[in-house]
């Protein structure tokens, strides 16, 4: 009777391993998943009760949450104070669809607005600050450089390679590709989305996920390593600049244009006014001396002569 219940037992394990190991989200590595039912995998956003559909990219604001969560199975912690650039990766606050929410704060009080791509788009202030909307990143143009090789690709190739990139890999549709240049070994890349349906990925998610693959640090659970290939020749992409456009124009530009405008102005104005100061200080220099001398004269002509 022990040897059979063995082989039966054996068996159920054999058969749950393979379903256990499939209960995975290939498109996000750091979410959790349980396997609810035979058939049936859930997945959630790691420390949060929000689900991931695995069958697309998640949101820029889960993941960036997802970053600022100590877990063992992902990496080793990374502390808040050990970020270098403070409007790279912070702690957001996230609407329950994975947007982002106008305003985002630190545990310090300190406040400021960004897009819908997450990036600070105003000057930081306090916890009185009012972000009145989400403006949505409408443009995303990215610069890469590839490692220079015997010879150039052939524009029309890496457009293609790059295309089929963004689609395969990101789900991106090619509409939202509006052009891609390449002057080696530069390449430019634009994305352009006016408006994004519910049924589309964003291009922001786009953008931060390709960031994530150059800088092999993939979102993918795989974690394979970006390998873009032009003809069947490596494109070894070498850096990355993403730039990001909103519908309107960032606030804290405009606070510095002004700061700037008014330090001219007032730069202006004071040498103006010490150059009249100047001018009539010597003016009143010059009539001085003139109406002393013509003081002189004067005494020296109403003065009798002794012969």
């Amino acid at each position: 009777m022990e040897p059979l219940f063995g082989v039966v037992l054996g068996l159920i394990l054999a058969v749950a391993s393979p379903a256990h190991d499939s209960c995975t989200c290939a498109t996000n590595k750091w979410a959790v998943c349980a396997q609810d039912s035979p058939g049936n995998c859930t997945c959630r956003l790691a420390g949060s009760d929000h689900p991931v559909d695995c069958s697309t990219l998640t949101s820029k604001c889960f993941l960036m949450k997802a970053e600022m969560i100590p877990l063992k199975e992902k990496r080793l912690w990374r502390p808040p104070h050990g970020v270098s650039d403070s409007d790279g990766i912070y702690n957001p606050d996230c609407e329950d669809n994975g947007v982002f929410k106008a305003r985002q704060c630190n545990q310090s009080s300190t406040c400021w607005c960004v897009n819908t791509a997450g990036v600070r788009r105003t000057e930081k202030g306090g916890s009185s600050l009012n972000c009145s909307e989400l403006v949505r990143t409408r443009w995303i143009y990215i610069e890469l450089t590839h490692k220079r090789s015997s010879s150039a690709f052939d524009a029309p190739d890496v457009a293609k390679a790059l295309t089929q990139l963004f689609e395969s890999r990101y789900k991106l549709h090619p509409k939202y590709i509006a052009a891609i240049k390449y002057d080696p070994p530069l390449i430019q890349i634009r994305l352009d989305q006016k408006k994004k349906p519910r049924w589309d990925v964003d291009i922001a998610d786009v953008a931060y996920y390709f960031e994530k693959d150059v800088n092999n640090d993939s979102v993918f659970h795989s974690n394979s390593k970006l390998n873009v290939l032009v003809n069947g020749d490596a494109l070894a992409i070498e850096k990355l600049w993403i730039y990001y456009v909103d519908e309107k124009p960032p606030e804290f530009c405009m606070r510095q244009l002004a700061a700037g405008i008014s330090a001219v102005v007032t730069v202006v104005v004071l040498t103006a006014g010490i150059g009249i100061a100047v001018l009539l200080v010597l003016r009143w220099l010059r009539t001085r001396t003139y109406k002393k001398f013509e003081c002189k004269e004067m005494r020296e002509i109403k003065t009798p002569s002794l012969e």
